[in-house]
């Protein structure tokens, strides 16, 4: 894969750009250290962070809490490497030139797991696959 700047640029989409699309960005800049660069965004962004969502992030050391959520642009598109859609019910206009891949991420509520446990197990599967996808962009 060629990137189009130094290092390889994702762009993490969500919905509402307060919960997983954060806590991807933020985990992406935790495993990477700046071997990637990562931005996230909303299809239709919400007012806030999700406390819950920055709550199990900072247990790792992460503080997205001041982040504030906002749409994603073509622009935003352009300049990324990799969108990364998260969850089914994103939508985003894709542009050429940019490679596009969804994750289906854990939905524990699925299981009747809520608060901090349920964020939790998101932020576990989210690190995961951000760790995979880090390996896969920095290998040479």
């Amino acid at each position: 894969m060629s990137f189009k700047a130094a290092a390889p640029s994702v762009l993490f989409v969500c919905v509402k750009n307060g919960g997983k699309s954060q806590m991807a960005a933020g985990l992406m800049d935790r495993v990477a250290g700046g071997a990637v660069t990562s931005a996230s965004a909303g299809s239709q962004p919400g007012s806030a962070v999700n406390g819950l969502s920055a709550e199990a992030l900072a247990e790792l050391g992460i503080d997205i809490s001041r982040n504030v959520p906002r749409r994603i642009t073509r622009e935003d598109q352009e300049r990324a490497d990799l969108v990364v859609v998260l969850g089914a019910e994103a939508q985003v206009d894709e542009v050429d030139g940019t490679l596009y891949e969804r994750w289906e991420t854990d939905e524990p509520s699925e299981r009747g797991i809520e608060g901090i446990e349920r964020m939790r197990l998101i932020r576990d599967d989210i690190l995961e696959r951000v760790t995979a996808l880090h390996a896969t962009l920095t290998r040479r």
